[in-house]
C-alpha cells in the first residue's frame, strides 16, 4: 500500500466513521486544528485510561494532577520559552506561505508546486508560544499565554504536592491535559497540530548520576513496552537517542520512542533526564524555596527530573495506522481491545421480526452497563459486520431463531472471523476474560 495512498485512506475513514473531523469545518476550516466525532473521542479517552491506570493506579510512587491552562507569565519567563520557545521561520516572498527553514520535505514539496519558483526570506525566530488576553475592560486586558507544554503546571505546584500527599523521593507526578503551540507548517493530520493533548509523568529522584540514570532507563523501557502492550507491532516501533545538537542545554540524557508512520520516522513520546532545570529555575523566578528535605538523611537538595512526555493526539493517530488492514472486500481496524471505541456490538439477525430484537434489545441493555456497545440493525448481517470491522469492534454478537429457543447466541470475532456460540446468560463474563 502506497504511503500516501494509506494516509489519504485513514484520513478518509476518520471522517466517514466519526473518528476526527476538520476543525470549524462548515466554516472553511482553522489550519491545525481537529475535532474528534463519537469514536475519536471513545478512542481517545481508552488511551488516556489506559496510560492513567498504567502510570497511577498501579504504582504506589505517582499521584496526578491536572494545572490550569492559563498560567502566570512568569512561568515562561523561568522555564526559558518566553525567549528560547521559537523556531526558524522562512516566507516565499511569491506567495507568501510561511514554513520552519528546517522543514527540508516541506520546502522541497513547496518548490516543486511552484516549479522551483520559489524566492525565500532569510530565517528569522519565530516563537511557539500562543498568547491570549485576559481582562474585563476592552483595551485594559491582560496579555497571558497558553501553554506550550503541560510540565510546568507539576513544577510549579511541586511543593504543594509534597506537603500535602507526604511523598518521599523518588516519586513521580502524572498529568494529561491540552497544549498549544504557535505551529508554523502544523501538517501529516494530527501528528502535528496547534491545539494537542499530553500525557505526561515528571518523575523526582535524588540528585545522583548514578541512581537517575537506572531510573531514566526504567522508564525508557517501560514506556516503549506500553506501545506494544496496546497493539503497536514492535518493528514499528524504536528508541532513537537525541545528538548532541539536539539536546537542550540542561538535559543529562534525551530519547524518542519513533512509530515508523506513513511520512517517515517520527516522535511518539520523549524522553527526558532534565536535571534539576526546571525546580531551580522556578526557586529563582519565583524566590520560593523549591528544595527537598530527606529526613532518613538530612539532606537537603533540589531533585532531578526524569520526564516521560507523550501526544494523545499522536498516539491515537499511530494506533489507527497501525491497526489499518485490508482484506479482500472488508477493511479491518484490528485495534486492541482495550482501546478499541466499541467492545462490541448486537445485532437482530431480522430487523423485521419483533421476537429478535426484543431478545437483541435485552442484551444490548444488559450489556451497556458494563462495556461500551453499538446496537446495528440496518441492512444484511454481513454489511453489518463490516461495517463494525471498519471501526474496530473486536466482537458482533447476533441473535438469530435458534436464541429463541437455546437462549444462546453467535459472537463473531473481528479478526479471524471465527464464530462461536455462547449461552445468553454467559455473555458478560465470555467478554470480560476476552477482553482484558
Amino acid at each position: 500500500m502506497a504511503e500516501n495512498n494509506l494516509m489519504e485512506k485513514i484520513v478518509s475513514l476518520c471522517k466517514r466513521r466519526g473518528f476526527i473531523y476538520p476543525g470549524s469545518e462548515i466554516y472553511g476550516g482553522l489550519k491545525g486544528t481537529w475535532d474528534y466525532g463519537p469514536l475519536g473521542a471513545e478512542l481517545k479517552f481508552n488511551i488516556k485510561q489506559e496510560w492513567w491506570k498504567t502510570m497511577v493506579r498501579e504504582r504506589e510512587d505517582v499521584v496526578g494532577a491536572s494545572a490550569s491552562i492559563l498560567m502566570n507569565p512568569k512561568v515562561w519567563e523561568a522555564s526559558g520559552h518566553t525567549a528560547g520557545f521559537t523556531d526558524p521561520l522562512i516566507e516565499c516572498r511569491i506567495c507568501h506561505e510561511r514554513v520552519r527553514a528546517d522543514q527540508e520535505d516541506v520546502i522541497k514539496e513547496h518548490e516543486k508546486i511552484h516549479k522551483g519558483k520559489a524566492d525565500w526570506t532569510e530565517a528569522k525566530k519565530f516563537n511557539l508560544l500562543v498568547e491570549a488576553k485576559i481582562g474585563v475592560v476592552e483595551g485594559e486586558k491582560n496579555s497571558v499565554y497558553l501553554r506550550g507544554e503541560i510540565t510546568q503546571g507539576v513544577h510549579v505546584n511541586f511543593k504543594n504536592i509534597l506537603n500535602s500527599s507526604r511523598l518521599k523521593i523518588p516519586f513521580g507526578v502524572a498529568q494529561i491535559g491540552k497544549a498549544f503551540r504557535n505551529e508554523i507548517t502544523p501538517g501529516n493530520f494530527t501528528y502535528r497540530s496547534i491545539e494537542f493533548e499530553q500525557m505526561e509523568l515528571q518523575y523526582y529522584v535524588k540528585p545522583e548520576e548514578k541512581e537517575s540514570m537506572r531510573q531514566y532507563e526504567f522508564w525508557k523501557n517501560m514506556r516503549l513496552d506500553w506501545y506494544k502492550s496496546l497493539g503497536i507491532k514492535t518493528e514499528n516501533l524504536r528508541l532513537r537517542e537525541h545528538k548532541k545538537d539536539e539536546l537542550a542545554h540542561y538535559a543529562k540524557a534525551a530519547w524518542d520512542i519513533e512509530y515508523n508512520a506513513p511520512f517517515g520516522w517520527k516522535e511518539c513520546e520523549g524522553l527526558h533526564h532534565r536535571g534539576d532545570w526546571d525546580l531551580s529555575r522556578h526557586q529563582e523566578f519565583s524566590g520560593q524555596d523549591m528544595s527537598y528535605f530527606d529526613e532518613e538523611t538530612k539532606e537537603k537538595y533540589i531533585p532531578w527530573v526524569i520526564e516521560t512526555s507523550g501526544g494523545v493526539d499522536r498516539a491515537a493517530l499511530f494506533f489507527l495506522i497501525d491497526a489499518y488492514e485490508e482484506e479482500k472486500d472488508r477493511i479491518i481496524l484490528k485495534l486492541s481491545p482495550k482501546i478499541a471505541p466499541y467492545k462490541v456490538a448486537v445485532f437482530p439477525l431480522l430487523a423485521n421480526k419483533p421476537q429478535l430484537v426484543e431478545v437483541a434489545g435485552k442484551i444490548y441493555n444488559d450489556l451497556r452497563k458494563d462495556f461500551v456497545t453499538a446496537w446495528d440493525d440496518r441492512g444484511n448481517i454481513g454489511k453489518r459486520y463490516y461495517s463494525q470491522d471498519e471501526i474496530g469492534t473486536p466482537f458482533c454478537i447476533t441473535v438469530d431463531f435458534d436464541s429463541l429457543e437455546k437462549r444462546d447466541v453467535t459472537v463473531r470475532h473481528r479478526d479471524t472471523t471465527k464464530q462461536e456460540r455462547v449461552k445468553i446468560d454467559e455473555l458478560k463474563s465470555f467478554l470480560e476474560e476476552k477482553l482484558k
